[in-house]
């Protein structure tokens, strides 16, 4: 696989980034384009999974808070559909707000 293919594939499902992952350890020497988005989708799949969390705890604590949680879930969508875009292009831009954040935490990903 390309490190462009590995790159959009990372978006697509936690299957679609195992696969992108074991692909882009696969190959030498290893894309800069290909770590870039998997750090950004790692980063948008963990804020995904902790949102859900944290909407189960306050949902039923606080009901109203519904509308701020839909309000967020169209925010993720928002983002993963930038990265995605980004990665089919080839680019190496960070979302907005939190991708900068995603390329420092998760420098375990190489």
């Amino acid at each position: 696989m390309d490190s462009k293919t590995i790159s959009w594939l990372s978006y697509i499902t936690l299957i679609g980034w195992i696969i992108a992952l074991v692909q882009h350890g696969n190959t030498n020497p290893k894309s800069s384009l290909a770590t870039f988005h998997l750090r950004q989708s790692f980063g948008l799949m963990a804020t995904s999974f902790a949102l859900y969390f944290v909407v189960m705890i306050l949902v039923f604590a606080v009901p109203f808070l519904a509308f701020i949680v839909w309000i967020l879930w169209i925010g993720l969508i928002v983002l993963w559909v930038m990265g995605l875009i980004s990665a089919i292009n080839g680019e190496e831009k960070p979302l907005p707000v939190v991708g900068s954040q995603f390329q420092q935490w998760f420098q375990f990903i190489k």
